[in-house]
């Protein structure tokens, strides 16, 4: 079959319009885009065409192409998506395996060669049938970034079209004293090293996405990060001023929304549709993949578990509520309360030598230091058994610094998750930490800056 093809199958063109045939079913000329399905139930009785063309109307749950360019884009990212999960494959492999024709394939792949985003390896013959040119993903003329604010450090991370990271900084940064002006001043002359670096490879950039530890909205504004003390901050525009407005796109999201997407494409968990990221850097949130897909809500705002409150009567949290989570677990709580010789000559502003100094007591046995990693870890347990009950979560994972401290705080956490949860066996939740280090909200947003390509739109052919 040859139409366009989404998760659920190939995509059946209307009668007489995108498929190559006229209305009666008959065969038309294969145009530049390869031919089409015939229309939906052609030459079967009329109860059973209207019963077909039902069923495939109803089984699809996203909006569909609506025009030619729309299909050949479906098409290019089902070929990318092959490749990318399957190389080294062969135009036939693709074929036989997406539903696409034969014809439409070799198009597609000729194009994208051309835009040089797949290449050809050579040919195996280590298979049945003749001799194959082999295929994998390219994009060695490409670049995208992502960036996190961090509580006391700016990361940059670029990896080309396949993954590979081409490099990862981090510069140190008092994010939590600083204005959210200083911060945009930062993060943009961190950007204009690692684009001076990546351009200077003749690398094009694809866009750039930061993470940043607060609600985000869809134009890219924060309304609200507490962590940071920010209130309606429009980080997006402030950020392609900053950058003299560059051709590629300057996007913002919730660090937790591109760890988790981090988690899946490079964690090692690309196999669970159901999976959340708990961050443990400047603020607790929650990146949460349900069925596949990256939980947003209605303007973006989901997964803000850091401020759910546990106990109306409990400590003050920087949101100016009590007894959220984030003031129980969050990271300036944690070393508040294990390391409280620490802020007698002011607040804390470079964590890492904190959570080593209480990672070190731990391993020492202080009997002070273990009694309050087991407290902190109840309360991620009683945070995570909240979300277990409401979205159901394959594996949560602990991020950030939560990562580094995990021996000690996955234990209790456990077994609050076990005492809280109403499903039997915690509804199957497991709880782990994560293996990305600090970098994953970066690392994700880099991800995040190849949809475009992955959603097959060709790259401009201006540069970054």
């Amino acid at each position: 079959m040859g139409g366009a093809t989404t998760a659920d199958g190939p995509v059946r063109a209307p009668p007489g319009r995108l498929d190559g045939r006229r209305p009666g079913g008959q065969p038309g000329r294969p145009g530049r885009y390869g031919m089409m399905d015939a229309p939906v139930g052609a030459g079967a009785p009329a109860g059973h065409r209207r019963r077909r063309e039902r069923d495939v109307i109803t089984m699809h749950n996203g909006p569909q192409p609506t025009d030619l360019g729309d299909v050949r884009a479906t098409n290019r990212a089902v070929v990318l998506r092959h490749v990318r999960d399957h190389a080294p494959c062969s135009r036939a492999d693709i074929a036989t395996h997406t539903g696409l024709n034969k014809a439409t394939v070799s198009s597609l792949v000729g194009e994208l060669i051309g835009y040089r985003l797949l290449r050809e390896t050579g040919v195996t013959e280590n298979r049945v049938g003749r001799p194959a040119t082999m295929l994998v993903l390219d994009g060695e003329p490409y670049a995208a970034l992502g960036m996190q604010v961090s509580a006391d450090e700016l990361v940059v991370v670029a990896v080309d079209l396949g993954g590979t990271r081409l490099l990862t900084w981090r510069r140190a940064f008092t994010t939590l004293t600083a204005t959210a002006g200083e911060t945009v001043t930062a993060l943009a002359a961190l950007a204009r090293r690692a684009l001076g670096r990546v351009t200077g490879q003749g690398r094009q950039v694809l866009g750039l996405t930061v993470g940043v530890p607060g609600l985000v909205d869809t134009d890219g504004t924060v309304p609200l990060a507490a962590a940071l003390g920010w209130h309606d901050v429009p980080l997006a525009a402030d950020l392609r001023k900053a950058l003299r407005e560059p051709a590629f796109p300057v996007t913002v999201d919730n660090e937790a929304n591109l760890a988790v997407l981090a988690e899946q494409r490079h964690g090692g968990h690309a196999d669970i549709a159901d999976l959340v990221h708990l961050t443990g850097t400047a603020g607790i949130d929650a990146g949460i993949i349900v069925a596949g897909r990256l939980l947003r809500g209605a303007r973006g705002f989901a997964g803000a578990i850091g401020h759910l409150p546990l106990d109306p009567a409990g400590p003050l949290c920087r949101c100016g509520r009590r007894g959220c989570l984030e003031a129980y677990a969050g990271l300036p709580a944690l070393v508040d309360r294990l390391l409280p010789d620490t802020t007698q000559d002011g607040p804390v502003t470079d964590f890492a030598p904190e959570i080593e100094r209480i990672r070190a007591l731990a391993r020492a046995g202080d009997p002070t230091v273990l009694t309050g990693l087991a407290g902190t870890g109840r309360h991620l347990g009683h945070g995570v058994a909240l979300l277990a009950g409401v979205v159901n979560p394959a594996t949560v994972l602990l991020g950030g610094h939560f990562a580094t401290l995990a021996p000690w705080l996955l234990p209790a956490a456990l077994e609050e998750l076990a005492e809280r949860t109403v499903a039997p066996g915690t509804g199957g939740c497991h709880l782990d930490a994560s293996t990305l280090g600090g970098i994953a909200a970066a690392l994700g947003g880099a991800t995040a800056s190849l949809s475009r390509i992955e959603a097959g739109r060709l790259p401009s052919t201006t540069g970054g």
